[in-house]
């Protein structure tokens, strides 16, 4: 690129900065969702309808991302990427079972930088992954938690859960007529009050807040439940999908041939449940409860957004939406997440900035949640957090020139040393055993062919895994190597004795 045409794209940036700079700092509407593929309407990826009119809405607001794509496919490890900026091969957080606080107690996540530089930071729902321990008060200046009135009785593990009540099962459960492999795995559609379901309760949170803040620049996070199981919602939320019209994945079985022993056992791990619903006959019926669940939390979206419009906080709110991870519904014969195909890593991501870019714009390019934490500090003007790596990119560029060209390739990590990487066109994957996966999602969009061995295709191959990390962080210790104390938040290490505290 010749000077000139340097020039000429730095400056729009600058003078947005500057622009921005010369207001107050703004504010942030932060929105985590869980478990929700590309089964939304901007993105496209269910065959049919589905029902999201504020997903939408926010989507032609500001910057749609629609090749974004998760860190991590399950939930601790990739809200900790998404919140620290950092892949889980350099923080070392890779499992549920991880607890990212004792491990990595230097690292600075996203609301503990804004409150260290002046935010009034609150929230409320699912950020960090829902269980005790994940979530340290010390972020906060106000935290609602997750109190699961959704599915108490599923609740049971008093070291997970110390503050939710023992609850038997109701009557009729588990509500779907299947038996599938924990208490939370069910679908319904609930008769009570819309107020009362715990995304509802996150929603509020953030609806009085805005009706009610003045003063300091704030952070709000917002994180709804839905789509994670169980599929519990209003029964009105089924009305929108009836079930002659619901469209099950494109099933090819013998998908699985091409695939390496180490893919085969991913999409093994819940295969099981996956039969059991087809030998129900009960397929189109849980696809029926996902998308209501969907269409249920984007409801809970629309009241917080058409209360944020209407508040003084407005013109001068940066919003960002996105998902942990997606979701199989019988796509690879598999039937949950944590796998490296496009069902679990594609997910949502939206960036709407008052005074940055256009409205109704479309970014193809593939990208990464690890850029959500620089593009936060951008925009708001924060300093970067020091001494501490980032493994994702400012998006403000993006946000400027959707179409600008991006060399840098999505990263997903899964467990130690499982990854895949997604460009424009390709998905690449490589197991820890070194088997490989190539797909041409333009031409094989449910990723049937594997293209390796081809020797047409190898150029792509070297290119592409040229881009995986080379360097692995040590795992976590297990949550089992410290006693955890939830009321004074702290964490002794069993072995040393060590103790780390997370309370403000």
């Amino acid at each position: 690129m010749n000077l000139f045409l340097k020039f000429f794209f730095i400056l729009p940036i600058a003078f947005c900065i500057l622009q921005f700079g010369a207001k107050s700092a703004p504010n942030v509407l932060f929105i985590a969702v869980d478990d929700l593929n590309d089964w939304v309407g901007f993105m496209g990826g269910y065959s049919g309808q589905v029902k999201t009119p504020n997903l939408d809405r926010l989507a032609k607001m500001g910057t749609a991302f629609t090749n974004a794509h998760t860190a991590s496919p399950v939930c601790c490890p990739s809200r900790v990427a998404v919140l620290s900026g950092q892949l889980p091969t350099t923080s070392g957080i890779y499992s549920n079972r991880h607890w990212w606080k004792p491990n990595v107690p230097e690292l600075v996540t996203i609301p503990a930088h804004f409150r260290n530089n002046g935010y009034k930071t609150v929230g409320a729902g699912k950020i960090f992954h829902h269980t005790e321990g994940n979530n340290p008060p010390e972020s906060w200046d106000d935290f609602q938690a997750l109190e699961f009135h959704d599915d108490t009785f599923a609740r049971t593990r008093r070291d997970q859960y110390p503050f939710i009540p023992d609850q038997d099962a109701p009557k009729g459960f588990p509500f779907s007529g299947i038996e599938l492999y924990s208490n939370e795995v069910d679908w319904a559609g609930l008769d009570k009050p819309e107020s009362d379901f715990d995304d509802a309760r996150a929603a509020q949170y953030g609806i009085d807040f805005l009706n009610s803040h003045r003063g300091s620049p704030f952070f709000l996070a917002c994180g709804f439940f839905r789509p994670h199981m169980p599929w519990y919602f209003p029964k009105k939320y089924l009305d929108l999908y009836p079930l002659d019209e619901i469209e099950v994945p494109a099933d090819l079985p013998e998908d699985l041939d091409d695939v390496p022993e180490a893919g085969k056992q991913l999409a093994m791990k819940k295969h099981v449940d996956l039969k059991k619903v087809r030998d129900a006959g009960k397929w189109a019926t849980a696809i029926q409860h996902y998308l209501a669940s969907i269409s249920f939390m984007d409801a809970q979206l629309g009241q917080l957004l058409e209360t944020l419009e209407k508040s003084p906080h407005a013109a001068d709110t940066v919003i960002v939406l996105w998902s942990d991870h997606g979701w199989h519904l019988g796509e690879k014969q598999h039937w949950h997440k944590r796998t490296l195909w496009e069902e679990t890593t594609r997910v949502p991501l939206i960036v709407v900035s008052p005074h940055l870019g256009e409205s109704n714009q479309v970014c193809a390019q593939p990208t990464s949640l690890l850029d959500l934490f620089p593009t936060l500090i951008e925009l708001c003007g924060l300093p970067v957090v020091a001494d501490q790596a980032m493994d994702g990119v400012s998006l403000v560029p993006w946000l400027l020139y959707p179409a600008k060209h991006r060399t840098r390739n999505a990263v997903t990590v899964h467990e130690l040393q499982h990854m895949s990487v997604r460009s424009n066109q390709y998905r690449y994957i490589r197991y820890i055993d070194g088997s490989e996966e190539l797909y041409d999602l333009w031409g094989d969009p449910n990723e049937w062919d594997n293209l390796i061995g081809d020797p047409s295709f190898e150029p792509i191959r070297k290119d592409l895994s040229a881009e995986l990390p080379t360097q692995f962080a040590p795992s976590a210790k297990s949550y089992t190597q410290f006693e955890f104390d939830p009321r004074p938040y702290t964490w002794t290490d069993k072995k040393t004795g060590a103790v780390v505290s997370g309370s403000r």
